[in-house]
């Protein structure tokens, strides 16, 4: 058996939340980094472990690679399963998967770094459009979580109840990325509330990307 590896970059949000969800478990690992901005996830060496070229992949000690930061999380979660990411209960599991897959699948899309290169290089648009992109998108998923998560018995301290888990990664990783990109906030109490809660956690404050070997 050998090293568990996480093939990441530093200030990729997928990236940081698979780092969360490895510290969450306890699970060692060895870090590679691939330089997005570079275009260090093109080359060669990396495509052969991953054709995709993108990161997050994470390639087990068998030597499995697992790539796509939801598919990670939810290996994690059953190759290691204490403690646990997602509820026992379906009724829960739905819930928590539907948070996450608002942030991954109606946030994360539109606002990679490939799309916003996209619309610098192809359409010509400047830091300000581009903030103003960002923040389009992330307002249009915020508002209604805000909603659903000041309004719903099943959030505690946490997204669903008082332990972190899979909707809790997600949002700390969009957090950080809409705090870098000074997305307002304000009208966002609980999601605030959560992401604090959270970031006092030695598993969440350690992945963030300021902490990487390859933060810049």
């Amino acid at each position: 058996m050998g090293e568990i590896v996480l093939h990441s970059y530093f200030r990729s949000s997928a990236s940081f939340r698979v780092r969360i969800a490895l510290g969450l478990k306890g699970i060692a690992y060895e870090y590679a980094a691939h330089h997005l901005v570079r275009g260090e996830h093109r080359q060669e060496g990396y495509l052969s472990v991953n054709p995709q070229g993108l990161v997050p992949a994470l390639v087990w000690s068998d030597g499995t690679m697992v790539a796509q930061s939801m598919a990670i999380i939810e290996f994690l979660d059953d190759m290691v399963p204490d403690p646990p990411l997602l509820p026992p209960d379906p009724h829960g599991r739905a819930r928590v998967r539907m948070i996450s897959q608002m942030i991954a699948c109606d946030i994360h899309p539109l606002n990679n770094t490939r799309v916003l290169k996209d619309l610098r290089s192809r359409f010509g648009a400047d830091d300000a459009v581009i903030s103003d992109w960002y923040a389009r998108w992330v307002h249009e998923t915020f508002r209604p979580l805000e909603k659903m998560l000041s309004e719903s018995p099943a959030t505690g301290t946490f997204c669903h109840g008082e332990q972190p888990g899979m909707a809790d990664i997600l949002l700390a990783a969009q957090m950080g990325n809409n705090l870098r990109f000074g997305v307002d906030m304000a009208p966002y109490p609980t999601v605030r509330r959560i992401h604090k809660a959270c970031m006092t956690l030695t598993a969440f404050a350690q992945a963030a990307p300021e902490h990487q070997p390859d933060a810049e």
